[in-house]
């Protein structure tokens, strides 16, 4: 092993919300792709997706209230991705966004 330290989730910085949110993804394909965001935070997302994405992807993401956000796949793991928004969701947008996804 070498000496690099995992990042386990207490490790994070970034304060994730968790929510459950069904929408859709459209992959540098052009095809949509289904997709539940299960946690989200001003700086990106954490979602399951079967669609083949891989790290690097340029993703445009529905979300409520902001419409298409461009993401970048930072990460894909076993039908889960992790994505960072390539504009961060600005502060007065943040809680009415996650309200949205926890509505529906």
């Amino acid at each position: 092993m070498t000496g690099a330290k995992l990042a386990s989730a207490d490790d994070r910085l970034v304060h994730r919300d968790e929510v459950e949110h069904r929408t859709r993804a459209v992959g540098p394909d052009a095809r949509a792709a289904a997709f539940l965001i299960v946690n989200v935070s001003p700086q990106g997302l954490m979602a399951r997706c079967e669609a083949p994405f891989e790290a690097g992807d340029l993703l445009r993401i529905q979300l409520p209230i902001l419409g298409e956000t461009g993401a970048e796949v930072r990460w894909a793991l076993g039908g889960r991705i992790g994505c960072q928004f390539l504009q961060p969701i600005a502060d007065p947008d943040y809680v009415p966004v996650v309200t949205a996804m926890r509505a529906r």
